[in-house]
């Protein structure tokens, strides 16, 4: 396979993505009208966020406007850190090191005017963006903040706490997740919380109980994982994930449903549930989320104060038409997923530049979703959707198309894999 480099880490060259873009089942988009006839400059972008969702609109506003575009990309963090696949650190079979890459490529090559900054607030009145070191104006606006994280809503932790990580954005709580688990005994218990309702990679709590339950099985086999679910059932790939859980898990991994945290008592690593008390050796509370604080600073976040509303088919917000919204902190009643991030983008990406050369949007925008998990460190299985915007509903639903793996295999191992490098060449080239 032909590779280049980004910061010492191998991905896919640009003509191999295309060829082996069925892996992922990544949508192809029609070009915006204006890729298909010359016009002058159509203005300035603002991107605030350099995630899957923030850095793939950058490059295909670039790309597909020919260059008529400035865009500005506002990021404060030195590098790119995937989150997928950063459960397989817990479990051993990757390195932080591994998912983590340069932004240097994409900014480059897509003629990237780059800020490493973060954004304090933001003038929509007059199109402006306060950064702690300036300010910036816009003609529109692209939000990808991502998700934030709620812990008014957990009785008895209020705020964070440094020895229980959520790990939950991947970087440095990761590494410390890992290393509470390697100096945990045999014999230990590891407890994970998953919140109820909506929440970034809804099968990524189940995988991450699998990888935890794998790194048991090779170096401390009497040890046991806790999953206490505030939802009713396993949200994503149920029938799958069980047939880990009852199978190569068995004994190892126990799962209770419509565990809602009544108290948590962080000193001693305890909690309480509507049905028992449970105390932890490692405690890994996975927090309620809504969206990234920029989009509540700009006061977006209009749908139960967590998740904002969007037009799909702009990805506009719907309270303010020049400033769009992509990636996990839209409601959407879709997925909170990297692949869906990325498709998100794409649509917004190709609508802004049809609105500001003066041509309609795409009003029937179509995309798809998949998502991988791995149950140890090579078997992997998928779901995965199409989705199409239904003008009576105003709505992305699922449409024909897609499917779910039959069980966990090697080969799917193998196409996670591929996917993963897809994706991460698709967003950083």
């Amino acid at each position: 396979m032909a590779m280049q480099k980004i910061t010492g880490q191998p991905v896919p060259a640009r003509r191999t993505f295309v060829r082996s873009v069925i892996y992922g089942g990544l949508a192809f988009y029609g070009l915006p009208a204006f890729a298909r006839a010359s016009k002058p400059p159509l203005g300035h972008v603002v991107v605030v966020g350099a995630g899957f969702a923030g850095l793939t609109a950058a490059k295909y506003l670039r790309e597909w406007s020919m260059g008529n575009l400035k865009v500005t990309l506002i990021e404060p963090n030195p590098q790119f850190i995937s989150c997928p696949q950063s459960n397989l650190v817990l479990g051993g079979s990757r390195t932080l090191d591994q998912l983590s890459f340069s932004y240097d490529i994409a900014r480059k090559q897509h003629d990237l005017h780059w800020i490493r900054d973060s954004v304090m607030a933001v003038d929509m009145a007059n199109k402006q963006v306060t950064l702690t070191r300036g300010s910036l104006s816009y003609d529109r606006l692209v939000l990808a903040p991502g998700v934030d994280f709620n812990y008014s809503k957990i009785p008895g932790m209020p705020a964070p706490v440094e020895n229980i990580p959520h790990a939950w954005k991947a970087g440095k709580q990761t590494l410390q997740l890992r290393q509470q688990l390697e100096s945990m005994p045999d014999g230990g218990v590891f407890v994970m919380t998953v919140p109820s309702g909506a929440y970034r990679c809804p099968p990524g709590p189940y995988e991450r109980a699998c990888q935890v339950a794998h790194y048991f099985k090779q170096r401390k086999p009497r040890s046991k994982v806790i999953i206490l679910d505030a939802n009713a059932d396993i949200v994503s790939k149920k029938g799958l994930f069980l047939q880990s859980f009852n199978g190569a898990y068995q004994g190892m991994i126990e799962y209770h449903n419509n565990s809602e945290i009544l108290q948590l008592d962080t000193s001693s690593k305890t909690i309480k549930t509507d049905f028992e008390t449970v105390k932890a050796d490692v405690l890994n509370v996975i927090p309620p989320q809504l969206a990234g604080k920029v989009a509540q600073v700009a006061g977006l976040n209009n749908v139960d104060n967590r998740w904002c509303e969007v037009d799909f088919v702009t990805y506009a917000s719907t309270l303010q038409p020049d400033v769009h919204i992509i990636g996990d902190s839209i409601s959407a009643g879709l997925p909170k997923s990297a692949h869906m991030a990325t498709s998100h983008a794409k649509v917004c990406a190709a609508a802004i530049i049809d609105l500001q050369s003066g041509h309609g949007p795409n009003l029937l925008p179509v995309f798809a979703n998949t998502c991988y998990s791995f149950v140890d460190d090579q078997q992997a299985m998928h779901v995965a959707n199409v989705y199409r915007y239904d003008p009576a509903k105003k709505f992305m639903v699922s449409a024909e198309g897609g499917g779910v793996s039959a069980k966990a295999s090697l080969q799917e191992g193998e196409y996670a894999q591929a996917w993963a490098q897809n994706i991460w060449a698709e967003t950083l080239t």
